[in-house]
């Protein structure tokens, strides 16, 4: 097993420091990536159960199933991207055909006025999975960039900062803003909210690619080495990596864990709090932290390093899931939600952060493949963001709830009223477990 001890270039001593102005244009493409994550994450489950009229558990399906192509399709695009860096000597192609996501976003919430119900999940759904296959064309070689930079540990924990700092505007900008654009709940108001929405996607793509070129014309690009490999040998290989299997399946729980947190808000703000504007304010208090609680992270992560951090996160998140469970007003609720965003942002930062480590310890070994790393970490990221709202959906289906729409309001069993909360408590905490256990086993920050 080779530890970050072993790696004698990767220390971070005599390797070039990133400039400012180059990863604050790198990481404005997070600004739309947080754009995408949110606005489905947080409200295409409501709009399909309380505008479209779809029944919960066909909602989760929804969500679920074009993930299922994303499954397949990352990982083949993370070795698509390494052929065309070997080729191109970047990776910017793929990043360019993903602009296009903009549209697809604006497509996904366009429903027109006849369909409802199963018609309506279809609409939603097609548009899902061209959205989701433009949105690996652009984030498989834009999460792979840190990879290919000629820099050490401590300097890619500072690449993913910046990138952190700025996926947490997006995810706070579209937090807020989304939300109150179709606080009407009608059908235009969708299309108005993705339309702005894309917009800024759009804009923050563009900017990212001159950040992209000139940050490796700068730190230097590692090419991917002249081998001959199939997508399956790529992934075969990347699978068989201990410390990266680890890290993968842990974020599988995680990802699965906040996304639930994500689409589960919007029911918990209405039927715990009887108030939908609160959806905004918690959304808020969970990201506003996070812009801050980022450096902090960075910084300490340089004492005890991103495995311990990342634990700690996992922990803290654990311990927030669970309590609404003691039941409280909703200004308890806001702090407790703060605490979660303070834990997300260690989540997010430690685990993206320790993708270029292990690329970097397979370097050393000599089966280092970047992209390919990146697809099959960009595939797990893409199953937790379905795997969440679909759990949160099966839970509410199970405790019967119902779905209405435009315009429509329904009275909900006790059962439902219970499913919701403990959807929003319980389940997280055990999947949170279950990715603090898989950390566990993950052994790359050894030897440091």
């Amino acid at each position: 097993m080779t530890t970050l001890r072993d790696q004698g270039a990767d220390t971070g001593q005599d390797e070039p420091r990133t400039r400012t102005g180059d990863l604050c244009a790198y990481a404005a493409g997070s600004v739309g990536m947080g754009v995408w994550v949110t606005v489905p994450g947080l409200l295409l489950l409501y709009f399909l159960t309380h505008t479209l009229g779809v029944a919960p558990f066909l909602a989760g399906l929804t969500l679920l199933l074009p993930k299922v192509v994303d499954v397949i399709v990352h990982p083949v695009l993370g070795s698509r991207s390494d052929r065309d860096a070997r080729r191109d000597g970047h990776r910017r192609g793929m990043l360019r055909v993903g602009l296009l996501l903009a549209g697809a976003m604006v497509a996904m919430f366009s429903v027109p006025g006849g369909l409802s119900g199963v018609p309506g999940a279809l609409w939603v759904g097609g548009w899902f999975v061209v959205g989701n296959l433009l949105f690996a064309c652009y984030q498989v070689p834009y999460l792979t960039t840190p990879s290919d930079l000629r820099v050490g540990y401590h300097e890619r924990t500072r690449v993913f900062m910046f990138r952190m700092l700025f996926l947490t505007l997006g995810l706070l900008g579209a937090g807020a803003a989304a939300p109150a654009l179709v606080a009407a709940g009608g059908r235009g108001d969708y299309t108005r909210m993705a339309a702005v929405l894309s917009g800024v996607m759009l804009v923050s793509g563009l900017v990212s690619l001159a950040g992209v070129r000139r940050l490796t014309a700068h730190a230097g690009f590692r090419t991917p080495p002249e081998r001959a490999h199939s997508a399956l040998g790529d992934i075969t290989t990347a699978w068989r990596d201990r410390g990266f299997r680890s890290l993968a399946l842990s974020y599988l729980f995680t990802g699965t864990t906040t996304h639930l947190f994500l689409a589960a808000l919007p029911f918990y703000t209405e039927y715990v709090f009887e108030d939908t504007g609160l959806t905004a304010v918690f959304m808020g208090a969970f990201l506003g932290p996070a812009v801050v609680a980022g450096p902090a992270w960075a910084r300490l992560s340089r004492r005890i390093g991103k495995q311990r951090g990342l634990l700690i996160s996992q922990a803290v998140f654990i311990a927030g899931s669970l309590a609404p469970l003691l039941g409280y007003g909703a200004a308890p609720a806001v702090a407790v939600v703060a605490v979660l965003g303070v834990a997300f942002a260690g989540l997010q930062l430690f685990a993206f952060s320790m993708v270029p480590d292990a690329v970097a310890a397979a370097e050393a070994r000599g089966t280092a493949r970047a992209g390919a790393y990146t697809g099959v970490w960009t595939a797990t990221e893409a199953s937790g963001t379905a795997i969440g709202p679909y759990v949160y959906s099966a839970v509410l289906a199970l405790g019967g709830f119902v779905s209405t729409t435009e315009g429509h309001t329904v009275a909900q069993p006790d059962s439902a009223h219970t499913a919701l909360l403990l959807g929003f408590t319980l389940v997280p905490a055990i999947l949170m477990i279950t990715a603090l256990t898989f950390q566990l086993r993950c052994p790359l920050d050894q030897g440091r």
